[in-house]
């Protein structure tokens, strides 16, 4: 027991250290007063930021770029190019503050090395746009409707000086030349720095601790009790590997609810109620299995029924809601196929394991049964054989 109180204690210090480290993040810290963005990315260069959610069943990009540290007098933009990354066919966002000091936004195409900075159509449909400038800080909204082979693309963005309405030159050294990244709108990765990166990475992360503890280390850990438990050399050994193998999956299972929470809290205007609360659900049923094993009765306690079908019914139940809820995460990720294929996989190869040890399971416990009755009645037989012939005996010497 006092390594389960360890193991516990380790993934509560996960916890709080992966809390401790998000909380480094950059944009991911800002928030909309009317917005909520699914993605973000620190840009490397001119102090941008990048914020967007992908509605694919619409076939938009919600974007808003963020351009800290500037003034009324700078303009800021931003745009993809399929073409490469650079500023030749980049396809624009631009706004400045006009000499009415209203934010004005508008596209522009980029055609040539010298581009006139003058209001035209994209390659793409934008319904929506609009900019605002607030304490030094311009910002883009947009709502882009673009192809799918523009999901994966690269981004552009500049600033520069505006003088009487007139967008001029951008200066043509430092950060103003190292402008550019790539840009997945699906996936949530970009080429900027960590923040956006980093989210897609914790996405990733919180997928795979929860995909290996719930969805495999826990079904392993519940095949152990039922199926070794049978063989009586594997007593208690079994039941060892059971604690070691459940409390090694709740923690890690606990590192991966930890990543869901903190993308839940990053992420307000998104929301995947089902997943989270089946996920709330699990941990609690989890932790509750856990320390259960502190309260297991002795074998011969009036009380040890009752905790066995406890202990059960919650288990199964959580490898159940663990798989419903893995195969959700999958829809939610949308990794490559190939991913769940694999844990496809290994759910069939588990079940055909189980499914074979419950057949040992069940031909050892039928075996053990007739041995069992045969010894019963030879003893019967034998017994009742001597007590006719002592009595016989008895009679005899009488």
């Amino acid at each position: 027991m006092e390594k389960t109180r360890k193991i516990v204690l380790f993934a509560c210090l996960l916890l709080v250290s992966f809390l401790a480290s998000s909380s480094a993040q950059t944009c991911l810290n800002h928030s909309f007063s009317n917005r909520q963005y699914a993605n973000c990315s620190d840009l490397p260069a001119l102090n941008c930021f990048l914020h967007w959610t992908y509605d694919e069943a619409a076939g938009t990009v919600e974007v808003a770029f963020r351009h800290t540290g500037t003034t009324s007098s700078r303009w800021s933009a931003w745009g993809i190019n399929p073409s490469g990354p650079s500023m030749l066919n980049t396809q624009a966002l631009v706004a400045y503050v006009n000499s009415s000091g209203i934010p004005h936004a508008f596209t522009t195409s980029i055609d040539s090395m010298s581009p006139s900075m003058q209001q035209s159509a994209l390659s793409f449909q934008v319904p929506r746009l609009s900019a605002e400038f607030e304490n030094n800080e311009m910002r883009i909204f947009a709502v882009m409707r673009i192809s799918e082979s523009l999901l994966a693309t690269n981004q552009v963005w500049q600033e520069g000086p505006v003088s009487n309405d007139q967008l001029m030159i951008h200066p043509t050294s430092g950060d103003n030349m190292r402008s550019t990244a790539s840009v997945n709108f699906l996936t949530g990765q970009s080429g900027g720095t960590s923040s956006g990166s980093s989210r897609t990475r914790r996405r990733n992360v919180h997928g795979v601790l929860n995909t290996v503890s719930w969805g495999i280390l826990m079904p392993l850990g519940a095949i152990t009790a039922r199926y070794m438990k049978v063989f009586k050399s594997a007593d208690p050994a079994w039941f060892y590997l059971h604690v070691v193998g459940q409390t090694s999956a709740y923690a890690v299972g606990v590192a991966g609810w930890a990543t869901g929470i903190r993308l839940g809290s990053d992420s307000a205007g998104v929301t995947h109620n089902p997943h989270r609360n089946i996920g709330i659900t699990l941990f609690c049923l989890g932790t509750l299995q856990v320390f259960a094993l502190l309260l297991r009765p002795n074998k011969d306690h009036k009380y040890r029924l009752y905790w066995n079908i406890y202990h059960h019914s919650v288990g199964y139940a959580v490898i159940i809601l663990s798989i419903i809820n893995i195969f959700d995460g999958f829809d939610i990720l949308h990794p490559d196929d190939h991913w769940e294929r694999i844990y496809i996989g290994i759910l069939i190869f588990l079940g055909v394991v189980a499914t074979l040890l419950e057949g040992i399971t069940w031909y050892i416990v039928l075996r053990r049964k007739n041995r069992g009755s045969d010894t019963d009645k030879r003893s019967h037989s034998i017994n009742g054989a001597n007590g006719v012939n002592g009595f016989g005996a008895r009679g005899q010497d009488v």
